[in-house]
């Protein structure tokens, strides 16, 4: 007992000595001190899509969070990789197993025979591989939590962009109704002079072509609006074709009326959750760099046994016999395999770090692009409105000098043509608009 004393006491001093922790440094990479663009703060930052002010959208996410299936995927993951966690803190507990048999020797004197006992398992770690191995699960659990964050960040911001380009093609076929009617006025008016001989009949053909071309964007507007609901439903775990968005009321494109939260480049990346998995990632990748090395070290473990009986059915709890021991592991040679297996996590690791970087920039791009956008799609939007209005103007004066026989039909077609090219780009800047905004609060990982 005193030498079974001596090697446990040498084996914690070993364990406590022992470290495979491998630090990493994550040099960040050189981000600019500003964004490139100067847009007003708002504040909003969780449950960014408030910001819109549309109730409709706001359920769709708040159920989109709560059923779609690639959270829930996630979410299971997560669990796993939490009892792996728990799995690898075991191995550092000491293990017990009981062991029974029983049978029947056939002699001349048949009796029955049994046995039990148990069997016990230390391993004190002088070598730290599980402790590598903890650090190991920690990252993967670490990793799976920060992806269940980013699937919920993705999600989010998918529905919005769907549920936007849903108003989009609304907003698309209630301007068709009304280029329609005006066409449809216009094709009306271009007859009646014609029957008066006072246009030519080419006019009413170049007008009613005009109508047509109106008439056949409706099948393609559908199916636009048909694919976004459809994908609203599978974001949202409903059957596609059984699922119909609420209604929303009038076709207008949401409007978001905050300005990006306020933040320097590196301060809103740091918490994007794809970037924290990197991390973890990284991590991992340098646990498994002290995995390794302490395949290099002595290991040590430290069996025990407790026999009970003594063979015979009578004498099971009569006689005991216990045995402990100590098994001492010198890695001597092996070829250079273990220390090319420390090499080849060490690559992997510097590989993780590489990647580390590559998503921290792609993020950065992310948030620039989606400034951009939101900055130059305003000022889009705002240049269209502009010209709306004077569209209007010159469809209403062309019209005027039609009637009196001062300008030709194609004065007025022409005029026409601008205004529904220009209120569809109105439309379509506005849903860009929106969806950059959804972009953006993505892109810096916003809950």
């Amino acid at each position: 007992m005193k030498a079974l004393a001596g090697a446990l006491c040498a084996a914690t001093l070993l364990s406590a000595c022992a470290t495979t922790e491998q630090e990493v440094t994550v040099p960040l990479v050189e981000v600019p001190p500003d964004y490139a663009t100067d847009l007003p703060p708002s504040g909003i930052d969780r449950d960014w899509w408030l910001g819109y002010g549309d109730p409709v959208l706001d359920a769709l996410v708040r159920q989109g969070l709560a059923a779609n299936l690639d959270i829930d995927a996630a979410a299971d993951r997560l669990g796993a990789a939490a009892a792996l966690l728990r799995a690898e803190r075991s191995d550092l507990a000491p293990s017990v197993d009981g062991t029974a048999e029983a049978g029947l020797s056939v002699t001349t004197d048949s009796a029955l025979t049994a046995t039990a006992g148990l069997f016990g398992l230390f391993n004190p770690d002088i070598n730290g591989r599980l402790a590598a191995e903890v650090r190991a699960a920690a990252a993967d659990y670490a990793e799976a939590e920060y992806f269940l964050a980013d699937q919920r960040r993705i999600v989010a911001a998918v529905i919005a962009n769907q549920y936007i380009e849903y108003r989009r093609t609304g907003a698309q076929l209630e301007l068709l109704e009304q280029s329609t009617d005006l066409q449809e006025q216009t094709l009306r008016i271009v007859t009646l002079r014609f029957e008066a001989g006072l246009a030519a009949n080419l006019d009413v053909r170049r007008a009613a072509a005009d109508l047509a071309q109106t008439r056949a964007r409706r099948g393609l507007i559908a199916i636009a609006r048909n694919e976004a609901e459809n994908a609203l439903a599978v974001l949202l775990a409903e059957p596609p074709g059984d699922f119909a968005v609420p209604d929303a009321g009038e076709a207008e494109i949401p409007d978001y009326g905050f300005g990006p939260p306020a933040g320097v480049p590196a301060d809103l990346l740091r918490r994007r959750t794809d970037i924290l998995a990197a991390e973890a990632r990284l991590a991992q990748a340098a646990a498994e760099i002290g995995i390794e090395r302490a395949d290099l070290r002595p290991s040590l473990t430290i069996p025990g046994t407790l026999g009970i009986g003594d063979g015979t059915l009578g004498g099971l709890f009569r006689d005991f016999l216990i045995g402990v021991g100590a098994a001492l592991d010198l890695p001597l040679f092996d070829g250079g395999r273990r220390r090319a297996e420390v090499a080849a996590a060490e690559f992997e690791t510097q590989a993780r770090l590489a990647e580390y970087n590559a998503v921290f920039l792609d993020a950065l791009g992310e948030v620039e692009n989606a400034l951009v956008a939101i900055e130059a799609y305003q000022q889009r939007s705002d240049a269209l409105a502009d010209a709306i209005e004077e569209s209007e103007t010159a469809l209403s004066q062309s019209n005027a000098l039609y009637r009196e026989g001062l300008a030709s039909l194609f004065d007025v077609l022409d005029a026409q043509r601008q205004l529904i090219a220009s209120r569809q780009s109105l439309i379509d800047s506005d849903a860009a608009l929106a969806a950059s905004h959804a972009a953006f609060h993505a892109a810096i990982g916003s809950d």
